[in-house]
């Protein structure tokens, strides 16, 4: 698999993203020695979390290139991405660590949380990217969308669990009739409020994130858009 996704266009941003996540890694280090407080920990196991559903996307998206049937190992890997996926947008949420932080340490933690949310936002979408591009594939551009649609909602539930209700991925195994439990309770809390707006924001930056990347180079541009870039004044 890695030979595969080393000589494709993956290469570059899964080695920025390995980059920034050491370099966010890094920055707690230094935070927590300089603080001699270990607060910020928790964000590094979170960060590992978001790296689960990227990996068993390209794993999925490498047994469809080979050709192999979709069989119960397929689908049980199809289950655990959808399991794991909400762990990488996730993050965004421990900004509401930040009212325990000192004035002075403030924009100094923001920028760490903040450093971790975007590295964890950026493997939600190229994961999901990767798994709208599989059902795209078996069934249509419109199918692939309202997987989109139908993921991020399900994610944005699954990250008021996480938040609220303290609950983890490996609880459906481990815990799943109190998961259960409190799943059928969001329809009267405060959870289908956050659920669908936390949906919403995520389906919408990343539809924004993938029109950005169809705009393609300047060269592709109507002659009227180049010709008055060219000639506006400097």
């Amino acid at each position: 698999m890695w030979r595969s996704i080393f000589k494709s266009s993956l290469r570059a941003p899964l080695l920025t993203l390995a980059a920034a996540s050491a370099l966010g890694v890094a920055l707690v280090g230094a935070r927590t020695v300089l603080a001699w407080r270990g607060q910020h920990l928790y964000l590094v196991w979170n960060l590992f979390l978001a790296w689960v559903p990227l990996m068993l996307a390209l794993h999925l998206e490498e047994r469809h290139r080979l050709g192999e049937k979709r069989d119960g190992k397929f689908w049980a890997a199809a289950l655990a991405w959808l399991l794991f996926f909400p762990n990488a947008p996730y993050i965004f949420t421990d900004i509401t660590h930040l009212k325990r932080a000192t004035i002075g340490g403030w924009w100094t933690d923001l920028t760490i949380i903040l450093l971790f949310a975007i590295i964890g936002l950026v493997l939600a979408f190229i994961s999901l990217h990767r798994m709208q591009t599989l059902v795209s594939r078996q069934r249509g551009r419109l199918a692939g969308w309202i997987f989109v649609l139908a993921v991020a909602l399900l994610s944005g539930f699954g990250v008021y669990l996480g938040r609220f209700e303290r609950w983890n991925s490996w609880d459906v195994l481990v815990n799943p009739i109190g998961l259960l439990a409190d799943s059928f309770n969001w329809v009267h809390r405060l959870s289908a409020k956050f659920s669908l707006l936390f949906g919403m924001f995520l389906f919408t930056s990343y539809a924004l994130l993938y029109s950005l990347t169809r705009i393609g180079p300047m060269s592709r541009w109507p002659s009227g858009l180049t010709n008055s870039s060219s000639n506006s004044p400097e």
